[in-house]
């Protein structure tokens, strides 16, 4: 099972000394979070993509090549891809490049976002955000696994005898979660290609995340890519821990009170028994973590939400810690010990290259326009 951390990258206050950080100091810190993920033996880690204020992560690709430049590990992903408002085409040349540049340590995430307003920014209708969704995909979907494309649809301009470069490292895409909150076309569309599904698992009450788990899983296997309980499954979370849970809740409290996602409604102790945001020790959230199995069934990625809100990088140095010593290795091992064997674990590259067969050259040569045939190459 793979842990990690995904990072919304937002710039906020922090409610105890009245400062937020400049957008640089955030995107460095975002930076610093990521490396710190490596260092104390996390596998993940994702980064939103936002095009708005308070947010600083819009440009995914650039900050993940940098982050891949400084790890040997972590495999770096998204939370989310805004699928809806990228050019496809875009999309499949971006994410190949920085897949090689990687040594494909890149997965990535598709959603359509929280934030209405940037649909026009981008020359799209927010009425059209379901519909975009699915062709976009299919069109990336095919871009990456046919060399050349012919293809036309109602939101972009045809394409004809397109390839796009660089081709997948090893001929074999990166593999793609599509992550929604309350979307159950999105689920409908993960199942049908056999892609991963990704459920926030933040805002809502455990009911809701194993409706939607239970659809994705029911239509993957509809799909014939396996048995329901063999399709591939994330979750995210949050959680905030001191040793001592007191003192978790009393330095969380004013975070929380003023958080834009949570503050001004529900109280932080209504909140935590209503969702499955966890503030405590670090057993406490093993134990919570643990029942997310209960009724997503055995799922293989786990991501949490430790930056927001205004919290010093300094407290979220010290959370990695707690996550990376104390709590994930007792995770690993107990969901590793659960996991039937029929039941796959995460993919990787090198698991995705093993089940194509091997890694494949996946150069496409030009065809000269004048002669239809192409150069002869070198080998």
């Amino acid at each position: 099972m793979q842990f990690g951390i995904f990072s919304v990258g937002d710039v906020t206050v922090d409610p105890t000394n009245g400062r937020a950080p400049t957008e640089r100091e955030r995107i460095k810190a975002m930076v610093a979070i990521a490396l710190k993920a490596e260092e104390v033996g996390l596998d993940v880690f994702a980064t939103g993509e936002h095009h708005n204020p308070p947010f600083v992560p819009s440009s995914p690709t650039t900050m993940l090549g940098y982050i891949a430049a400084r790890t040997e590990r972590l495999l770096l992903s998204t939370a989310t891809t805004l699928i809806t408002t990228n050019d496809p085409v875009k999309i499949a040349e971006d994410y190949a490049m920085l897949q090689h540049l990687a040594d494909g340590r890149v997965d990535l995430m598709m959603g359509r976002g929280n934030t209405g307003p940037v649909y026009p920014w981008f020359g799209k209708d927010i009425r059209a955000g379901i519909p975009l969704a699915v062709e976009n995909y299919d069109l990336l979907h095919r871009l990456w696994r046919e060399d050349v494309v012919d293809w036309k649809g109602r939101f972009r301009t045809p394409l004809q005898s397109f390839t796009s470069t660089p081709r997948p490292l090893d001929g074999v895409p990166p593999f793609v979660w599509h992550g929604s909150i309350r979307s159950p076309e999105i689920a409908e569309q993960a199942a049908y290609y056999g892609d991963g599904f990704f459920h926030n698992h933040i805002f809502w009450p455990k009911e809701h995340t194993q409706r939607m788990v239970n659809l994705y899983r029911q239509r993957f296997e509809h799909y014939g890519h396996g048995s329901a309980d063999q399709a591939i499954v994330g979750l995210g979370g949050q959680v905030f821990m001191r040793k001592n849970s007191q003192d978790a809740v009393r330095e969380f409290r004013p975070y929380f009170d003023n958080a834009p996602v949570y503050g001004h409604g529900p109280s932080l102790e209504e909140f935590t028994t209503e969702t499955p945001l966890t503030v405590g020790s670090p057993q406490q959230v093993i134990d919570r973590t643990l029942t997310f199995r209960d009724y997503v069934g055995d799922y293989q990625r786990q991501l949490f939400l430790m930056d927001h809100a205004g919290l010093p990088l300094k407290t979220v140095l010290e959370q990695l810690d707690l996550l990376g010593e104390e709590v994930v290795p007792v995770l690993r091992k107990e969901f590793d010990s659960m996991r039937p064997a029929h039941v796959p674990a995460a993919p990787t590259h090198a698991s995705l290259v093993a089940a194509a067969g091997g890694a494949k050259d996946s150069t496409v040569h030009a065809v000269d326009d004048v002669t239809g045939k192409a150069p002869e190459v070198n080998r």
